[in-house]
């Protein structure tokens, strides 16, 4: 008898301090204190392993976007051991990583358990689009739509995509357009409804679901401008398509601050591993985006006298150097030095010019 008692107070020894960090946990969470849970249920699964530790500390790494973790602990357990949540969680852990074969077949079984989540219906037929298997997208949609619910907002949208993608422009445009008498008027929906019109030669719905979806995007959307300017003009429409397909090619054009820090770089960059001429050719760029440059004027130049050794390059980029150079009312050390140096070079030029002549 002594030993059985013994032995009991042993056992709660054991287990009073796992369902105490668990319930510490647990508090810790439901103020959203994901710290302080997480160190609560490290300490509760390094004591005990078993389905509850790791379910509570996967859910504590999910919430915390430790998808990788998380995925860790529950992709061994049991499927039937897993908590509605964790089985949903362990599926998107794979889809918030950009995993989306793994996505693909965990979101599978998931659905085998849980087959009215349209939530992750949706997600499983976008994953498929972007494993360029849209075919298999729509068997799931068409599934879900058939047996559970066929007003799902994100499964439709997911289904006309899988259509779109599968070229069956038709069957997509019929999904679009239930989206909009749902109400879905998105940007998405009616752009995509639009481009599906205008692949049918349905050009009048075409041009209004595109010049809706351009307004609602404040007219900043080059594909849906250069759409609608085309399907404007197939409607003669010419004015205002001109319009649009002006507005389409304005949007396309690169940012001209970001293209000067590209140019420039790129210039230094084939420069130091000694490309020269596609260095020249960069900087050349650069001009187009900053032709206030000083130094990459005398850059170029230098680029042609010393290494390409075209001289006749090397004299007018000097010339241009130099003009923008003496416009410098407080010229600092550095341009004046570059100013005399290139003075030198093009003296040397003119003093071999005449000795041939």
């Amino acid at each position: 008898m002594l030993v059985l008692v013994a032995l009991t107070g042993l056992a709660q020894i054991e287990v009073e301090p796992l369902q105490l960090l668990l319930q510490q946990g647990d508090s810790c969470m439901e103020q959203y204190s994901t710290y302080q849970a997480l160190k609560y249920y490290q300490q509760a699964y390094a004591l005990s392993d078993n389905c509850t530790t790791r379910q509570k500390l996967a859910n504590c790494y999910y919430k915390r976007a430790n998808y990788h973790q998380c995925a860790e602990l529950l992709k061994n357990l049991d499927e039937d051991s897993l908590t509605h949540e964790a089985f949903r969680q362990l599926a998107y852990s794979y889809h918030k990583q950009d995993n989306t074969s793994s996505f693909i077949y965990w979101a599978q079984c998931y659905l085998s358990h849980y087959p009215d989540d349209g939530e992750m219906v949706a997600s499983l037929t976008n994953a498929f689009a972007l494993k360029d298997q849209p075919q298999n997208g729509i068997v799931c949609a068409l599934m879900f739509n058939q047996e559970v619910d066929s007003t799902n907002i994100l499964v439709n949208r997911a289904l006309a995509d899988a259509y779109f993608l599968n070229r069956d422009f038709s069957a997509a445009a019929k999904v679009y357009e239930r989206l909009l008498l749902q109400g879905d008027s998105t940007f998405n929906t009616l752009y995509s409804a639009g481009m599906c019109h205008a692949q049918l030669k349905e050009n009048e719905c075409a041009y209004e679901q595109l010049r809706a979806a351009l307004y609602l995007k404040q007219m900043q959307h080059y594909g849906c401008a250069y759409r609608l300017g085309v399907v404007c003009v197939d409607t003669q429409r010419y004015e205002e398509g001109l319009l649009y397909l002006k507005l389409a090619k304005e949007l396309m054009q690169p940012d001209p601050a970001v293209m000067k820090a590209i140019t420039l770089s790129q210039g230094e960059g084939y420069y130091l591993t000694q490309h020269y001429p596609e260095a020249v050719a960069a900087w050349k760029e650069h001009l187009t985006y900053n032709p206030g440059s000083i130094a990459t004027y005398y850059n170029i130049a230098n680029a042609y006298a010393y290494l390409l050794k075209d001289y006749e390059q090397a004299k007018d980029y000097y010339q241009q150097f130099l003009t923008l150079a003496r416009k410098e009312e407080s010229p600092n050390e550095q341009l004046s030095n570059m100013i005399t140096a290139s003075e030198e070079v093009l003296q040397y030029y003119k003093t071999i010019n005449q000795k041939k002549r």
